[in-house]
């Protein structure tokens, strides 16, 4: 057994210095990225918050797992690279005592002879050897060339995942193999419980060599595929855990992050363009964690099957979003990394021109690594991190590409700069004057108390009221139902009225940080002058920014979306709906509601309360809700690639024959509203047919009564 050891041991140490080498290159890569201590801080705040997230991400696989088979498969196979991890221990053993001893006839101390853990072990493989089976009637099934576009693995690197599939073939027949041989020879360390290799032995003959050869086998098919692993996509298997661990919310929504540079918050009245980066330019703008996310991701492509660009034609497919900076780092890496050894350039006095043409490419651009169509089509609804079993965080990509793109190259959709021209003149995105913001209080039949300075003392939440809500007609209905609500439920509530600015958010979400900035600063002064302590809002977009982006600048509030409030005010009785709305009646999740800061129950839960309602659930809704079309600044900006996104949702709606669509957010209230006027004009929806908001549909119920 001296030579089996032998080989053994020699294999072990050139595959695990191939592997080693591999990922000092990939962790010499990463370094060259922007630093992040914000997400080691959080990690470290938020310990045990982190562990909870490893033990339903990671190990529950908790994501995969709403996606059947595909997840039970991934579950399965997933959980045999950790069990089998003790029969490698067992083989080892083997390897070395066989040489020390002569005998192979190894155990784990303790626990290594009992029944059950070798029942585990066999177990398992099965399991993970009919995922195997699964995953391969999958991927044909939904194979490019049948389904095209349609594909979730539609640019995908496949034969690498094919190759995967049969080593991890390979890995499971020979531990069959070893085991089995091992039976016969009297070195198996259990008596019972490990079935499938007592099975296999039966038919295999009484043989030392055939021990040996499995056992080889065995060890040689882990290295290989340890190779292997470290230089494909595969490389998941071990930086998906750290993903995770330094994602900065267990979902990696909510807040956009604000810019950085050499790790610091970027201060605008000090920043130098020529020194400080103002989001990403260049591929070593990324910072190390867009890196991670760069190596972590499995290219199985649900992102872009969640994505509503994607499914509605246009360009953006967050998977390839990460793939094409991943290839582009990994071509240019060779030469940063020398430059970056040499202390200045390329490291090389005479680059080629087709390297320098490489090295020169822009991140973004006509001819650059990411195209503008692909930068400008994303909403930002968070479908993609949602869906994303390994938290990466596409968004936070596209923001900083944005930003640069906006603050350094001014280059973005023309209509936009008119949208930020207005925000910066009149506080608003449609350029009113700031004085209209007050005059659907006139419409009310109670007074609605404007704060001047101070909050009124008897007054407990302010009424964020928004610019949609304060300016678009449509979505005024919503403001003076949720103002007639409250004060029918005997809340005390004021607005700012004219003193009430934008809060940034499609400023920010358009990648122009600085006027976000400019915008959240001045609210914030307002609001702690004001001595804000609550603030019900209506917009999803100005409760997201008021919740979570605010904190960044020095602004803390508690934060409600009226829909919460009025499912509170219902449930303890202040709010009764008595009149029955004999309706049926489809809901639609707004993104900045549901994924960005989970309310889903609440609007649901108001319905529910209100008589005569049959409420119909769209095929995509909750967590897998599909987008509007207005978030991302694209409320703005005109949709001119494939299909609007509002007419896939409200053709969606319809399949459900609704009476009525509902919602809880402006933006959807109005890209929804015209999608449906746009089928009414075509006979394809009922004359009849309107997008209220859930608020609309209460305050019905409550005065009719």
């Amino acid at each position: 057994m001296l030579w089996v050891a032998i080989a053994g041991l020699v294999a072990t140490v050139v595959a695990v210095a191939l592997a080693g080498r591999r990922v000092l290159f990939l962790y010499r890569l990463a370094r060259l990225g922007q630093p992040a201590p914000e997400r080691i801080e959080y990690a470290k705040q938020h310990v045990g918050a982190e562990i909870k997230t490893q033990l339903v991400e990671v190990f529950g696989q908790r994501k995969l797992l709403k996606w059947t088979p595909s997840g039970t498969a991934h579950f399965f196979v997933m959980w045999a690279f950790f069990i089998l991890a003790t029969v490698y221990l067992e083989a080892y053993g083997a390897l070395i005592q066989g040489a020390i001893t002569g005998r192979p006839d190894f155990h784990i101390p303790l626990i290594g002879t009992w029944p059950v853990l070798g029942f585990l072990q066999d177990f398992i493989a099965v399991a993970a050897l009919l995922g195997l089976v699964a995953f391969t009637a999958i991927r044909i099934k939904n194979s490019p060339a049948k389904l095209g576009r349609g594909s979730r693995f539609s640019g995908s690197h496949l034969g690498g995942a094919w190759f995967t599939l049969f080593m991890i073939f390979n890995v499971i027949w020979t531990m069959f193999l070893f085991r089995g041989a091992a039976v016969n020879t009297g070195n198996f360390p259990y008596s019972s419980g490990a079935f499938a290799s007592e099975a296999v032995a039966a038919i295999l003959p009484t043989s030392e060599a055939l021990e040996a050869t499995g056992l080889l086998l065995h060890i040689g098919v882990m290295l290989v595929f340890l190779v292997f692993v470290v230089n494909s996509k595969h490389l998941h298997i071990f930086t998906a855990p750290l993903n995770v661990l330094f994602s900065r919310r267990p979902d990696g929504l909510g807040a956009a992050q604000p810019m950085r540079s050499g790790g610091k918050v970027l201060d605008f009245e000090e920043a130098d363009p020529e020194t400080d980066v103002f989001g990403r330019g260049k591929i070593t703008d990324t910072t190390w964690k867009g890196f991670l996310d760069f190596y972590t991701c499995t290219e199985c492509g649900r992102c872009q099957s969640q994505c509503p660009a994607w499914n509605t034609g246009k360009p953006l497919s967050p998977k390839m979003l990460i793939l094409d900076q991943r290839d582009h780092a990994f071509a240019v890496a060779p030469y940063l990394l020398a430059g970056d050894k040499a202390g200045a350039g390329t490291g090389a006095e005479n680059v080629p021109q087709d390297v320098l043409a490489l090295l020169d490419k822009p991140l973004v651009g006509e001819e650059g690594v990411i195209h503008p169509d692909v930068l400008w089509s994303c909403t930002n609804c968070g479908a993609c991190v949602e869906q994303c079993p390994v938290d990466i965080e596409h968004i936070d990509h596209i923001l900083d590409m944005r930003r640069y793109q906006v603050m350094i190259e001014s280059s973005f959709p023309s209509e936009a700069g008119v949208m930020l021209k207005n925000l910066e003149n009149k506080g608003n995105p449609w350029g009113m004057s700031e004085m209209k913001r007050a005059e659907w209080i006139e419409e009310l039949d109670f007074e609605v108390p404007i704060v001047d300075e101070k909050m009124p003392e008897d007054v407990e939440y302010l009424f964020w009221v928004g610019c949609a809500g304060a300016l678009e007609d449509r979505a005024k209905k919503t403001t003076k139902a949720v103002a007639e609500l409250l004060h029918i439920a005997g809340v005390k509530f004021a607005v700012l009225g004219p003193m009430e600015a934008c809060t940034g958010d499609p400023a920010r979400r358009l990648g122009m940080e600085f006027l976000f900035s400019m915008l959240a600063q001045q609210n914030i002064e307002t609001l702690n002058d004001a001595g804000v302590k609550k603030i019900v809002a209506t917009c999803p977009h100005c409760f997201n920014t008021l919740a979570n982006e605010y904190p960044q600048l020095g602004g803390t509030y508690e934060v409600v979306h009226h829909t919460q409030l009025l499912a509170r005010l219902v449930e303890e009785g202040k709010l009764t709906p008595i009149t029955p709305i004999e309706e049926k009646i489809t809901y639609h999740d707004p993104c900045f509601l549901g994924r960005h800061n989970k309310v889903y129950a609440q609007p649901r839960d108001i319905m529910a309360k209100v008589p005569g309602v049959r409420a119909q659930e769209m095929h995509r809704c909750k967590d897998r809700g599909f987008c509007c079309g207005a978030g991302g600044a694209r409320m703005w900006m005109e949709e001119r690639i494939g299909k609007r996104i509002n007419t896939e949702r409200v053709e969606e709606a319809l399949t459900t024959d609704p009476d009525t669509v509902s919602t809880a957010c402006p933006f959807c209230l109005v890209m929804l509203g015209d999608a449906i006027n746009e089928k009414k004009n075509a006979g394809q929806a009922k004359e009849t047919l309107e997008v209220v908001d859930v608020a609309q549909l209460l305050i019905k119920s409550i005065k009719q009564g």
